[in-house]
């Protein structure tokens, strides 16, 4: 039996609604140019850091309890960091990452030490955080400080660039407590604001962990 006209009618509309939808939202595009897509696996590389060191990697950035980790620059030039995914917060099928939508940032490496605590990134709301607090490892999926949007950096053209904001703020930079390395923290002060750029992960260029990656020894700390 042929459909009714209303319902062709409605489902025309429907169809023609969610192609409006998708022609006005702007998807966030790796190194390469591609849709960066749920997860899948990327580097993130920041461009602006003026240390000309690697990728994202979490790093104790304090000296005790060292749980839960925070998250550095490599220091090491040609490092592409450790692999990360993005996920909305309400588990959905794979997708292109859109601009501004709420996501949640993971560490997908299995060997991470502070086996308590998970990979996602979160911002440091406890009691002992600073006027500019930590980004660290450990959140919950869907705990409102582990929310982060990927925004299109204003005064980068012509390139994939992009910064990482919250809620509450943007996602810049301090020097850390390993040898000055750049340690990701919530600003607002638009200097250090940090700029990144997204590199896919695939079999070639997957590398393995540095001695680098993790700094367990208070000895090495300023």
């Amino acid at each position: 039996m042929m459909p009714s006209f209303p319902l062709v009618s409605f489902l025309i509309t429907l169809m023609l609604a969610a192609a409006v939808c998708t022609q006005g939202k702007e998807y966030v595009r790796d190194a390469a140019g591609n849709y960066v897509q749920t997860y899948d696996e990327y580097y993130i590389q920041p461009v602006n850091t003026k240390n000309n060191g690697g990728g994202l990697v979490p790093a104790v950035v304090k000296q005790v309890p060292f749980c839960p980790l925070g998250i550095n620059q490599d220091l090491q030039k040609g490092q592409p960091g450790q692999p990360v995914r993005f996920i909305y917060p309400y588990p959905l099928m794979k997708t292109p990452i859109s601009i501004m939508e709420t996501v949640i940032i993971e560490f997908t490496s299995k060997d991470l030490p502070c086996k308590e605590f998970s990979g996602l990134w979160e911002v440091d709301e406890s009691s002992s955080a600073s006027d500019e607090p930590a980004i660290l490892i450990g959140g919950e999926q869907l705990g409102n400080n582990s929310w982060f949007r990927i925004e299109r950096a204003e005064d980068v053209i012509g390139a994939n660039v992009y910064k990482l904001t919250t809620l509450t703020g943007t996602i810049g930079y301090i020097p850390g407590p390993w040898k000055g390395a750049p340690q990701l923290v919530l600003t607002n002060d638009t200097e250090n604001t940090l700029l990144v750029i997204f590199k896919k992960v695939n079999d070639a260029t997957k590398a393995p962990p540095t001695r680098n990656m993790y700094i367990l020894s208070t000895r090495n700390m300023l």
